[in-house]
């Protein structure tokens, strides 16, 4: 069956009624009110926990599905949820999900120089990363306490961190990263990539489809896909009411993507030597989104599928202390693993680390 063939139907998922604590800033974000489902059935959907920052599952107020009445699926053909931003198609009789970018991901493995744990060319591999850096600039090289005051904190930083699934490669991804880069915001990264053996499915638990990039918010208890939403949300709730960087949304379709090219799709698929249980604590990374170092090591963590919390220490960012203390410098990546006790400022130290540690060969 070709993929223009799929019956389709748009579907939402809501919360009975928005968050109560919400600051009151927040309060145009588009929810879904009432009346978007005036003309809908209502069917109770099994997802029902979310993932706090201790890594568990708990329960939380229900969730409904909501699907149009009139878009009922032929009892003959599977139902689909089709993501615009991604192009991905998630088939409810379980069939892998198809995408571009999984499309794309084979023919950039053909360039991409192979195993990710042998020994690179490293000359190429700064010259493409500093390509990729340049693509992008100015947007997740700052962060937003320079942009406007300083002297000061211009963002708040949530009592408990935001969790991003997501994965290196996907430009929408990135989109994200980088205004968590302006926003100084420090959060935990749960790497999704292509054969994923833990994160997709929790996102297809939480949230109810396989969709790129997903952000929980613990603090206020929403969960989004979406890109453009996630953006919008962040700056809303956690930038004192500043707008996106300008050109930072438009951008992504024009030169979003270069770094996914120019990198050969390096971060987009788990290494088939990779450990299956993931460390006992998280590991650290200090970086910034647009750093090409920074970005090579965050590549094989989303390579290795694990899971680590993020600090972006961007130009101007309040955290730069932070990374004086525990390195005694400002150069990123700083790498620090809780597990072993290891800590590491040069890229290729991290990752010679990190395949010979997270290799299933040395369990």
């Amino acid at each position: 069956m070709s993929l223009l063939s799929l019956t389709c139907s748009q579907s939402i998922y809501f919360s009975t009624s928005p968050p109560q604590h919400l600051p009151t800033k927040f309060k145009n974000f588009p929810f879904p009110t009432t009346s978007s489902t005036r003309a809908a059935t209502l069917k109770f959907s099994p997802f029902s926990q979310r993932l706090l920052g201790n890594g568990n599952w708990v329960s939380h107020r229900n969730r409904f599905h909501a699907k149009s009445a009139d878009s009922e699926p032929n009892a003959n053909q599977p139902s689909a949820q089709v993501s615009q931003e991604n192009g991905t198609v998630s088939n409810s009789s379980g069939n892998p999900s198809t995408s571009f970018l999984s499309i794309l991901c084979p023919l950039l493995k053909l360039f991409s120089g192979g195993d990710p744990s042998q020994e690179r060319n490293y000359s190429l591999e700064l010259a493409t990363s500093s390509l990729s850096t340049l693509a992008r600039l100015p947007w997740g090289s700052k962060a937003l306490s320079d942009n406007l005051y300083s002297e000061e904190i211009t963002t708040l930083d949530p009592p408990m961190r935001l969790q991003l699934f997501e994965f290196e490669a996907c430009p929408f991804c990135r989109r994200v990263r980088e205004a968590m880069t302006e926003l100084d915001l420090s959060v935990e990264v749960y790497p999704c990539p292509k054969g994923s053996l833990r994160h997709r499915e929790m996102v297809r638990r939480s949230g109810g489809k396989e969709q790129f990039p997903f952000l929980i918010d613990p603090n206020t208890g929403i969960s989004l896909y979406e890109s453009g939403d996630i953006v919008n949300y962040l700056f809303q709730q956690y930038g004192k009411g500043r707008s996106p960087s300008t050109g930072l949304l438009e951008s992504t379709l024009f030169t979003g993507w270069m770094p996914t090219i120019l990198r050969a799709g390096r971060g987009m698929t788990l290494w088939e030597k990779a450990r299956q249980d993931p460390p006992p604590k998280k590991l650290e990374l200090f970086s910034y989104e647009n750093n090409a170092y920074a970005r090579i090591v965050r590549e094989a963590l989303c390579e290795l599928e694990l899971a680590y919390i993020l600090h972006n220490v961007g130009e101007g960012s309040a955290w730069t202390k932070l990374l004086l203390d525990a390195s005694q410098s400002k150069d990123v990546p700083y790498f620090i693993d809780p597990n072993t006790g290891a800590q590491f400022g040069d890229y290729k130290k991290i990752l010679s680390y990190l395949f010979q540690t997270y290799s299933a060969a040395t369990v």
